[in-house]
């Protein structure tokens, strides 16, 4: 496949949630033939009747395309939905490519980019970054591992979907690039929440306090967008509390397979656990802030 087109090219989507319904869309709308799959059928609604086809299985999409894409939960569901009986991999045709886009750990993609090259199928892990927000806008940080060549070939659908998409290296460097994301955010939703609970408890007016700290030395795309959720009370997933602390701890894992101190990471991964035993896991993460008691 050497060239990118609507005309030229099919695509699948596998995981059309939070994340993985806005960006099909943006394939759709480009003027795409689409299937789509999710393990909840209701949840693919939307883009079916915007004129996408619905697939019973992974593998049914993937014989399907020249491109499958796939936003799944966790590690077992991408094994699952990739290295199954009657998932991607086995049933892909050779030449297609396939990309993860879920958040996984960086040897599963260098697992599955083997597994797909020994049935000439290429692997790409491309992670994204933006929340709900970046989705649906089409400017996602998109971070890709794998071979070069079908990094280029494919581009034109990463800028679909994204607004900073970056090549990354071999397979799994993608992975290790959201890891290095994700430790990097861990830390900023602590500070944002320790600020604006700082700025409670000082008499001040929260939103006010945002409205110039958010455009200073302080600022960041945490405060920018979660923040004021938090004030409105807003705590509506645009990334599931459950699944940040499963890519918290594929970061220490990582991290201390590489002998890497990460204290930020620890400490925020046991606030995160905190509010998850107490029943937000399906919250946003914003919700962290109720760690901080009566902010």
């Amino acid at each position: 496949m050497k060239i990118c087109s609507p005309e030229k090219t099919t695509l699948g989507f596998i995981g059309t949630g939070v994340m993985g319904a806005p960006m099909a869309n943006h394939l759709l709308k480009a003027g795409y033939q689409l299937y789509v799959h999710n393990r909840t059928a209701s949840r693919a609604q939307a883009l079916v009747d915007a004129g996408a086809t619905y697939c019973e299985t992974p593998g049914e999409v993937a014989a399907k395309c020249d491109v499958t894409f796939a936003i799944v939960g966790f590690p077992p569901d991408v094994e699952s939905v990739f290295l199954g009986d009657f998932g991607i991999i086995a049933s892909s045709k050779p030449g297609s490519i396939i990309v993860d886009m879920t958040t996984s750990k960086p040897d599963l993609a260098v697992q599955i980019a083997a597994a797909a090259a020994a049935k000439n199928v290429i692997a790409l892990d491309a992670p994204v970054s933006g929340g709900d927000i970046g989705a649906r806008s089409g400017a996602l940080s998109i971070m890709v591992g794998g071979a070069k060549d079908a990094f280029d070939t494919i581009l034109p659908l990463f800028d679909l979907m994204g607004g900073n998409v970056v090549y990354q290296g071999l397979a799994g460097s993608g992975q290790h690039t959201k890891m290095a994301n994700q430790i990097a955010i861990a830390s900023t939703m602590m500070a944002m929440c320790e600020s604006l609970t700082y700025a409670k408890h000082a008499g001040l007016d929260p939103e006010t306090v945002l409205e110039s700290i958010s455009k200073g030395a302080a600022g960041s795309w945490t405060l920018t967008n979660l923040a004021p959720r938090v004030l409105n009370d807003d705590y509506a997933p645009g990334f599931y509390v459950k699944h940040f602390i499963k890519d918290m701890q594929i970061a220490i894992d990582c991290s201390a397979a590489m002998g890497i101190p990460t204290p930020g990471l620890i400490t925020a991964k046991a606030l995160f656990d905190k509010i998850a035993n107490e029943g937000f896991e399906d919250k946003g993460t914003q919700v962290v802030i109720k760690a901080y008691g009566s902010w």
